[in-house]
Formats: structure tokens, sequence, C-alpha cells
């Protein structure tokens, strides 16, 4: 490991979190108490299918900047509509997609998280908005030292504003602050930006079929199979 790392910034959807999971469960109970019978695995699919088309949209100046929440809202209105979901309100459309910010932590996480936080300063670095990652620690008890949500950046990851805007948010340099993600493509991206890189997997992210980011595709400085373990090769 990088001797001098003295802030770990994390990944929040999918790898401190369980949005799939979470989100069928939820929509699952709510179908269940309205009388609504549809596949709500495959609406979760599609919504998270569209996060990172909608986001592409905004990085690549095909439209203005707007928050993670506005991306998805746009999304499950398009999507009720595809899987004959009808008759919501507008009340009922806007708490289906705060369900974002209610998401569940995997088991290990919190405990990991704040093991970690005894020796390192730790935060997200998510495209998430504020609003939402702040709800979303309420809520999971995600011991966090600050937030940095993609709107204080007004860019999606990777641009590389997000990852140097949270490196001078924390007034440190890049090789003092270590991306931690499940996703391959997020660590690249950081570490061409010269931050340290932690690979934790999730290989249940994407369900039973998953098939990518099960195995770290570059030289990342540490890989554990989750917080518990990243927590020990960090020395906490």
């Amino acid at each position: 490991m990088p001797p001098d790392v003295k802030a770990l910034i994390f990944d929040v959807f999918g790898t401190v979190v369980d949005w799939r999971g979470s989100l069928i469960a939820e929509l699952a109970a709510f179908g269940t108490a309205r009388g609504i019978a549809a596949d709500w695995p495959a609406l979760v699919d599609a919504w998270r299918g569209a996060y990172v088309p909608s986001m592409d949209r905004v990085r690549h100046g095909a439209r203005p900047w707007v928050i993670l929440d506005t991306l998805h809202r746009e999304t499950l209105d398009r999507l009720l509509d595809e899987f004959g979901i009808a008759g919501l309100d507008d009340a009922t459309r806007a708490s289906l997609n705060r369900l974002w910010h209610r998401l569940r932590p995997w088991p290990d996480a919190v405990a990991g998280l704040t093991r970690l936080r005894r020796r390192f300063v730790i935060a997200p670095l998510s495209n998430g908005n504020l609003a939402l990652l702040t709800n979303m620690a309420k809520h999971a008890g995600l011991p966090w030292d600050a937030v940095f949500g993609a709107d204080l950046f007004r860019h999606y990851k990777p641009d590389p504003e997000t990852y140097l805007g949270a490196c001078t948010l924390l007034d440190l340099p890049p090789g003092q602050v270590m991306m931690v993600a499940a996703h391959n493509g997020d660590l690249a991206a950081a570490h061409a930006l010269g931050l340290a890189t932690g690979f934790v997997p999730r290989p249940a992210e994407h369900g039973p079929g998953q098939t990518r980011d099960l195995t770290p595709e570059g030289k990342w400085d540490v890989v554990a199979p989750d917080f518990a373990a990243l927590a020990g090769k960090l020395g906490c």
C-alpha cells in the first residue's frame, strides 16, 4: 500500500450499498401493497441500465447539468409507462424515486467503514447528489467524515473534476487519497490521475448472472474481498 494515504473515498452504488437487492425488495413490497403485478427485477435492471447513458448526455454536453435524482426520475417515468404501471400520482412517483436514498448497505459495509475511519478520513465520491448521499448515510448508518456528491463539482465520474475535486476539498494531493470501488473502470480513471486504488469486488451487485468486475483488471494498490479484509490490509 502507498505509505502516505490519509483519506479513502468510496464509490457508493454497488460498492457500499446493494442497490439492486434493495430496490427489488422495496418495489415488490410496494406492488404487493398496491395490488400491482410487475417484473420488478427487470424494471430495476432497466432503471440502472439507463444510469450511464443518462449521465453521458450531461457529461458530453447534450443537455445542461442536472442532478442524479432528476435523471432517475425521468427514467422511472418512462419505465412505468413501458411496464404498463399506470395510475401513480406525482407524489407516489417521487416517493419511488427516493428509494435510491434508502438503499441497504452490504453486510460488511458499516462495520468495515467504522474500522477504516479510525485511521483514515473516509467519504463517498459518488455520482449521487449530496441530498441523496446524506439521506442514504442517515438511513443506513454509514459513518462518513464528509460527503462528496457529483453536484459539488457539476461533473459525473469518470470526469477528472470529480476525483481531483475531492482531493482539493480534502486538501490532499492525489497520491494521499485512495479511491475504493467495486468497478475497475472507476479505479482506472482514478489511477490515471495519480490516486491510490483499492478494489473490493461485489459479485452479487448485478444479480446471479454478473460477468463483469469479478476480478481486478489493473494493478490496484490493494485488493480485498470485503471491507473487513480491506481494513485489515490497511492496518485498521
